[in-house]
């Protein structure tokens, strides 16, 4: 049998393009392609770029550039790019990086191993590949899990159909579109048989699924499936039905993700985000009602154009008065083709610092005191693996209340399986993690 040439491939950005990546890997794996985790042995090397916001794309293209080298002093032949940054740019990508074989758009990932398969052959191919992305994976489709351990993410639909002024991704990925109540339980349940017991549900906007709460219902029933976990809400549609399914599962964490950039009506509506302060305010009381013990990230944006002092003070006052569990801010950067950057009254960008480094000061505080809080209290925690974020201690682990990567973790001094479920009883608090012992 021909041995086929060894696959590197990196991701950048999201949950989402992280699955995206899963999937190439799924296809290669089955079309008998060998990977490894080293840049210098690879044959071929993939980048899934993320062009979200300005930052992502310098990051992108950094990487890029650097990788490229490697095809001058390393054994690489073959550099693929794909995701958002050749969706989004096109063709301009293909006269400024020429070090690139082949641009692949956000509807054509799950074509890679035909893609690979002529470029490596030496047949004429096109070195930019970017139809409509259309595609919207199934139950069946390849798909090898790139990290170990016992937690996943799945994705529910792609595209977005929102009309937010400030993002790229309705022009990058399309329109919304669900997967099947079906398609989605079939890859839960083959997840679950392959040893996952938390899935994240996650898409641009996990609340705009039609069917939310009877798939949630569904999901519970899963023989093993341990946590579910709900990821990327929208405001505008989380409803009361979704919030009673997620009091009465068990095993559906009490915790969810609602992004919500602004609360001051004047920089909602600028920022299209289709719900006004009041309708927030009385959601987030619901939320509280519906699900007693619930823990909620959001994120904020500050320094969209035309925001005043009034307007931030505002932002920071209901930041304070809300105690969010987990909190992150972005500072508002221009996005090439989408409707904010063409408005006025931009924010300086000292002003837009000071406004980020003093929301999350206040962030840090509330972090602090409410871990402080939880010193004494039992938890149930998931083990992900040795901690490298302190060296102080062996393990890292995460309550139902923290979602991975994004929320803060708990540390352990014991020698416990990744994967494995844990009771541990918190011990000290640090600002935005936890130390526990097992008990």
């Amino acid at each position: 049998m021909e041995l086929k040439e060894k696959v590197y491939l990196e991701t950048l950005g999201c949950s989402k393009n992280l699955v995206d990546s899963e999937v190439m890997l799924g296809c290669l794996k089955k079309s008998g392609y060998q990977f490894t985790g080293s840049r210098e042995e690879a044959q071929i090397i993939i980048i899934n770029t993320c062009a979200f916001i300005r930052d992502a794309t310098k990051e992108s293209i950094e990487t890029i550039l650097l990788i490229a080298e490697q095809k001058k002093t390393g054994s690489c032949r073959y550099l693929i790019v794909c995701g958002c940054l050749p969706q989004r740019y096109q063709h301009e990508l293909l006269k400024e990086l020429p070090e690139v074989d082949l641009f692949l758009g956000t509807g054509e990932f799950q074509k890679i191993s035909k893609h690979v398969k002529i470029l490596t052959s030496g047949s004429k191919i096109s070195r930019l590949q970017a139809c409509s992305p259309t595609f919207l994976m199934g139950s069946s489709t390849p798909r090898t899990l790139s990290s170990p351990g016992s937690s996943a993410y799945l994705k529910i639909a792609e595209g977005c159909s929102h009309h937010c002024t400030y993002c790229a991704i309705p022009r990058i990925k399309g329109p919304y579109a669900g997967r099947s109540p079906k398609s989605i339980l079939a890859e839960s349940r083959k997840l679950v048989d392959n040893g996952i017991l938390e899935i994240n549900l996650i898409a641009q906007d996990t609340t705009q699924y039609g069917r939310l709460a009877e798939l949630l219902k569904k999901m519970a029933l899963i023989p093993g499936l341990r946590w579910i976990r709900l990821l990327y809400c929208h405001p505008a549609n989380l409803n009361t039905d979704i919030l009673k399914i997620i009091a009465g599962e068990e095993n559906i964490c009490n915790y969810i993700d609602l992004p919500l950039q602004h609360i001051t009506d004047s920089m909602l509506k600028k920022m299209g985000r289709g719900i006004t302060e009041k309708k927030i305010i009385c959601l987030l009381e619901e939320m509280k009602k519906v699900v007693p013990g619930l823990s909620i990230r959001t994120t904020f944006i500050v320094g969209f154009p035309g925001e005043t002092d009034k307007n931030f003070d505002a932002l920071l006052q209901f930041a304070a008065d809300m105690k969010f569990d987990h909190l992150g801010a972005f500072e508002y950067r221009d996005e090439e083709g989408t409707p904010a950057s063409k408005l006025g009254r931009k924010v300086p960008e000292k002003t837009k610092k000071h406004r980020y480094n003093e929301l999350m000061r206040l962030q840090a505080k509330i972090s602090k005191d409410k871990n402080k809080a939880l010193i004494g209290n039992n938890f149930e925690v998931l083990v992900e693996g040795i901690s490298l974020e302190d060296n102080k201690y062996r393990l890292r682990a995460r309550t139902q209340y923290q979602a991975p990567e994004v929320d803060g973790v708990v540390f352990i001094n014991e020698d416990l399986p990744a994967g494995s479920f844990a009771d541990i009883r918190v011990i000290k608090a640090l600002t935005y993690d936890l130390v526990g012992e097992v008990i």
